[in-house]
């Protein structure tokens, strides 16, 4: 049961909606459309989640163009004794604000575009892990309907073998042992029909949760086709894609951005004002301007050491994230190529085995073979169906990674 549910990748291609061309050989049916399939992602909640992230994103953009500098108000009232006797009562008020200096409103702007950039991709990294979930999902169903196909076929097999066994004993042609045996085997494929059945509508479930829009489950078992792109295409095609690169490219930005900004902040923003007062009963109106600046200390610089160390850290992640998403694109197009040959291999000797076990099992209904002979064939036939399943969901699985992290389906591209 266990190695048939690995069978389910052989679905692996219906899930996408193959671009003709030099990518691939041929395409598959679009058995989930594409404006189907972007609206039932759009309501995913990560990529909503990330939506909301690029709204707060282009807010603190905007609040960093402006900049954290504002209008302060302040008065004073005061009461003046003389000596010689009496009082003045006396105010001042004005008005003072903060000024960028040394390129900081530019640079604060760009970090602000740089936030963009980093939120914009981040909802494209949210959708391409919501296709993702997507499609394993729905092979995940249309899997599990497979598996209860296969095994509602195996059971059936195994009724015809009971009633066949008892059908001689009755003659005498067979042992209690044999009817042992096939009763057995029944109760068996019972059990895994139940636990297939339960397997589909929990499959299902799963997949309606996550993704209600999506109710419609065809069924397709495709073959694999070879890659006749090269690696080296496939590799470029995805990083251009890849959207945790966009991601690394734009937070690598934003810190040498940061560390430009606390280089400036070395030079202090001077606050500006002005004021008027009344002072001597009255008699005297004030008219002024006031400046004050901040006198820089060891705290700025300080913060701007840090900020070029996190700028280089930074640099380091992105060569890193390029460098473990080139392994990756390798090892997945490896396994593709791989898995398809062994698929190959397995496959060629699969037709004969099946009609072998077909045929024994006709035979054993005719009293030409002996249970013993049959129960073998028939874990023969099973056998080389898993093998040439298991290399055919490695290379679509391999093959279906390849086309999603490319942008190639679903119009992912786009985003």
């Amino acid at each position: 049961m266990k190695q048939w549910i690995a069978i389910a990748g052989s679905t692996a291609l219906m899930t996408l909606s193959l671009p003709a061309g030099a990518w691939v050989n041929g395409s598959a049916p679009e058995l989930l459309p594409t404006p189907l399939v972007r609206q039932a992602i759009d309501q995913d909640p990560a990529v909503l989640e990330a939506r909301r992230a690029l709204a707060a994103a282009g807010h603190g953009a905007a609040a960093l163009r402006v900049g954290s500098h504002e209008w302060t108000t302040r008065a004073t009232v005061q009461s003046r004794r003389y000596d010689a006797g009496g009082r003045s009562n006396e105010w001042e008020a004005g008005i003072e604000r903060g000024w960028r200096v040394a390129g900081k409103a530019r640079l604060d702007g760009d970090i602000g575009n740089a936030d963009i950039d980093i939120a914009k991709a981040q909802i494209g990294e949210a959708i391409h892990e919501s296709a993702r979930a997507l499609s394993d999902l729905w092979m995940d169903v249309i899997a599990a309907r497979r598996i209860k196909e296969v095994i509602a076929e195996q059971r059936g097999f195994a009724q015809e073998n009971l009633k066949a066994v008892e059908s001689r004993r009755k003659a005498g042609d067979a042992s209690v042992l044999d009817v042992n045996l096939a009763t057995t085997d029944m109760i068996e494929m019972d059990r895994q029909l139940s636990a297939a059945t339960t397997a589909e509508a929990k499959a299902q479930a799963t997949l309606r949760a996550r993704f209600p829009l999506i109710t419609d489950l065809p069924q397709l078992v495709a073959d694999p086709q070879p890659l006749e792109t090269p690696q080296e295409q496939w590799r470029e095609r995805i990083l251009a894609e890849s959207d945790p690169v966009r991601m690394a490219e734009a937070q690598a930005r934003k810190a040498a951005l940061l560390a430009d900004r606390m280089r400036a902040d070395k030079t202090p923003d001077p606050t500006v004002g002005v004021f008027v007062a009344s002072e001597a009963r009255r008699s005297e109106r004030i008219y002024g301007v006031s400046v004050s600046i901040p006198l820089s200390g060891t705290y700025r610089n300080e913060r701007m050491l840090q900020a070029l160390q996190e700028a280089e850290a930074a640099r380091a992640r992105l060569d890193g994230k390029r460098r473990a998403l080139e392994i990756e694109v390798g090892g997945t197009y490896i396994d593709a190529t791989g898995s398809f040959e062994r698929w190959r291999l397995t496959s060629q000797g699969l037709a004969s085995t099946q009609s072998s076990a077909r045929l024994t099992q006709r035979a054993y209904t005719l009293g030409e073979v002996d249970l013993q002979g049959l129960l073998l064939a028939r874990k023969q036939a099973l056998d080389a169906t898993m093998a040439a399943e298991q290399a055919r969901v490695e290379a679509l699985r391999a093959q279906s990674r390849l086309m999603i992290d490319a942008h190639l389906v679903w119009g992912l591209d786009d985003d």
